[in-house]
């Protein structure tokens, strides 16, 4: 099944796109849908979130969350891939995605957190580039905290999201 890739600048609205991807969200992380739906509009109400969605015969399979977490830094926050749809390279397709869009944007770094238990994107993320740069302790566990610096900028005029807007 073929697999199309879709950008969103900011969260969608209570429609179909953001029924979609709570209900993502909520089957990977195993969360009440009440709790992602307020996680994502605190995190929306504190910085804007990019959306990079994966979708395959019209159903949303996957999906990559980012924002700014401080001017030249980006946070890439959550995402994931249905289980019927991983090994296909979906993931990582959204976290290239993703990471030329900062680049484009002027953001120099990436970070990103997982638990070990998520063993496949901590393995994505350090055969793109990522590097572990510490710990700390979780609401789940371990924390494995990541962060990837990118090239600079292809155009003189890049600058960060936040500041274009």
């Amino acid at each position: 099944m073929p697999i199309s890739f879709r950008f969103l600048p900011d969260l969608p609205p209570v429609g179909p796109d953001w029924n979609n991807l709570l209900a993502l969200l909520t089957a990977i992380f195993s969360l009440d849908d009440q709790a992602q739906a307020a996680e994502l509009r605190y995190q929306q109400a504190r910085s804007p979130v990019q959306v990079w969605l994966a979708e395959s015969e019209g159903k949303l399979v996957g999906c990559k969350l980012g924002y700014e977490r401080k001017p030249g830094h980006y946070y890439s926050w959550l995402g994931g891939v249905e289980p019927a749809f991983r090994g296909q390279g979906t993931a990582a397709e959204l976290m290239r995605q993703q990471h030329a869009w900062c680049q484009q944007w002027g953001y120099q770094r990436i970070r990103t957190q997982t638990y070990n238990q998520w063993r496949g994107m901590l393995l994505l993320n350090l055969r793109v580039g990522f590097d572990i740069v510490g710990t700390m302790q979780g609401a789940h566990g371990l924390v494995i905290v990541l962060e990837k610096e990118l090239a600079a900028p292809e155009t003189a005029e890049a600058q960060s999201y936040a500041t274009k807007k």
